[in-house]
């Protein structure tokens, strides 16, 4: 097995001559480090950037993100997805601002007590930022190690994230530039070499004559990770009702999935057209014309919403509701990204009138 202080000078090395020119890493200023980490969870690094160029645009400190109006933040965030991390960035920089007079502390504890902010985050803002030698594990650096040792225990068990900290630790160089390079190194080898989907590209990696899994020919059979568990399955009806230049959108409840994000209306189960007409005649809302219009699906990490929609023509706005033109749902309004076909489908019909 290899010992864990010998990756340490090929993979510094390797990622000093290697490593991608990204953004964050022009200005790894501790606010630049963390905004860009919470972004790239469960966020491809390709489609991350133009997000976190418009995101420092608008709020280019914590005293920025702690004042944001909660709407400006939604929309800032619209496209990335599971908007709890936004909510908890904001979150966190009040109390950055309240607890340690606006700058990120450089302890890895103190960082851990920020809202959204768990072991890996802590130690990727610690080690970049400032320099510690904090060890910042992810499925990444998971998977480098499992392969690295010939490891088949579960990749998803706490116990094992435990157990590969505690293995990194140690060896984390004492040098700043060293410390911070290393957690980057870890991570850019997962990405781009020693890749979770199809065959690792062992030839160009630094620690191929160290691997375990590569001597024993099982590169491809690891990591393991236990079976998630099945999705559930929800059935929705949306309501696309347009009046002259306007959809009508409705808040989502202040807490739960999508806390607070504008949504079209929505009814539970997928609703025939009679049934869609009953609903709305008990709201008093009489459409001038009602047609279906494409169904379309969300998967969420542990649900999957499968939604049918119809298209509602109203000859003056009705129901107690908010209407918006185009131009204020580019602006004003965040959708989340499980609403994609449903919006085009609302962008083409206003754009024709």
């Amino acid at each position: 097995m290899p010992d864990i202080y010998s990756i340490i000078p090929p993979l510094l090395e390797w990622y000093r001559r290697e490593g991608r020119p990204l953004p964050w890493r022009e200005e790894a200023t501790p606010y630049h480090v963390w905004i860009s980490e919470i972004m790239l969870q469960q966020t491809r690094i390709e489609a991350a950037i133009p997000y976190y160029y418009r995101f420092l645009e608008a709020l280019p400190d914590v005293r920025a993100l702690a004042a944001v109006d909660d709407d400006l933040l939604m929309k800032l965030w619209e496209g990335l997805g599971y908007y709890s991390r936004a909510r908890n960035l904001k979150k966190a920089a009040i109390r950055i601002v309240e607890d340690h007079g606006g700058e990120l502390p450089a302890d890895v504890e103190a960082l851990r007590a920020l809202p959204g902010i768990g072991d890996y985050t802590a130690g990727a803002i610690a080690s970049i930022a400032f320099g510690l030698p904090a060890p910042a594990v992810d499925g990444n650096v998971l998977r480098v190690l499992s392969r690295l040792f010939a490891d088949r225990r579960d990749i998803l068990s706490e116990k094992v994230k435990r157990e590969a900290i505690a293995t990194l630790a140690p060896a984390y160089p004492r040098i700043p530039e060293d410390a911070s390079a290393l957690t980057q190194a870890l991570m850019e080898l997962g990405e781009v070499l020693c890749i979770p989907n199809g065959k690792p590209h062992c030839k160009a990696c630094p620690l191929a004559d160290l691997c375990e899994a590569r001597k024993q020919n099982i590169t491809e059979e690891l990591p393991f990770r236990s079976p998630r568990p099945e999705r559930t399955v929800e059935e929705r009806t949306l309501l696309l009702l347009i009046a002259g230049d306007c959809v009508a959108l409705t808040r989502r409840p202040p807490h739960g999935l999508l806390a607070g994000m504008w949504e079209f209306p929505a009814l539970e189960g997928h609703l025939k057209e009679e049934e869609v007409r009953s609903h709305l005649a008990a709201l008093g809302i009489r459409p001038a014309a009602l047609e279906r219009g494409p169904a379309a699906k969300h998967v969420f990490t542990h649900r999957e919403w499968r939604m049918r929609t119809f298209i509602v023509t109203l000859d003056s706005p009705q129901g107690n509701y908010t209407y918006a033109t185009a131009k204020e749902l580019d602006r004003d309004y965040a959708l989340p990204t499980a609403f994609r076909t449903p919006l085009a489908t609302v962008r083409e019909r206003l754009s024709i009138l």
